[in-house]
């Protein structure tokens, strides 16, 4: 017979940043919750795919329109002269939860690590800043961690970029953020300070 228990704790050990011992605790809260907690559970996973899908500007997984856009590339409102390079979505809700910033995103989708793994969406990066360079887009920020992971990777990402430096402003987050950070964790008051005294780069 299967041990379902160890089945599901192993399934919740490979989520990030959860060890066994978590994983195991959250096996046995299912358990310990009605049948119609977990039933409603397993169908938001089951139904996560089909509600939940990745914008075509900002490639971040959201609701989207019927044109392929989340909430914040479809409003019309948010300005299209600056652009927040950030490296995956939880790092756009930490920026957006400081109300400082109304520009629009970019999410790389990860990290170039110095030994050569990791992988960002560089062609998508490439095809977003044309078409944003097209709508008046003046200032590239890249808000990446203050790990040697984000300083490879927004190096790349200059690299990158290096072509549109006489049209467009490259800048980075100015230093709230202490060495060593990730963006997904700082406070709303750091980042606001961080973005406020942005250099460029």
């Amino acid at each position: 017979m299967r041990d379902r228990i160890e089945d599901l704790s192993s399934a919740f050990n490979r989520f990030p940043g959860i060890g066994p011992r978590q994983a195991r605790r959250f096996v046995y809260h299912l358990l310990a919750v009605s049948q119609s907690d977990r039933n409603r559970l397993a169908d938001l996973i089951t139904n996560l795919g089909n509600d939940v899908q990745q914008c075509a500007m900002c490639m971040r997984f959201a609701p989207v329109t019927s044109e392929s856009l989340c909430n914040y590339c479809a409003d019309q409102n948010r300005q299209d002269a600056i652009l927040m390079i950030v490296e995956k979505d939880q790092d756009l809700v930490a920026v957006e939860r400081t109300g400082t910033y109304r520009g629009r995103y970019f999410v790389l989708g990860g990290v170039l690590t110095l030994s050569g793994k990791g992988v960002i969406r560089e062609l998508d990066l490439i095809r977003v800043v044309e078409a944003r360079a097209s709508s008046g887009l003046s200032e590239i920020v890249l808000a990446l961690s203050a790990t040697s992971e984000g300083e490879h990777t927004a190096d790349r990402v200059r690299e990158i970029l290096g072509p549109l430096r006489g049209s467009i402003l490259i800048s980075e987050l100015g230093r709230g953020l202490s060495t060593g950070s990730e963006l997904e964790y700082a406070d709303s008051t750091t980042l606001s300070a961080a973005l406020q005294n942005r250099k460029e780069t």
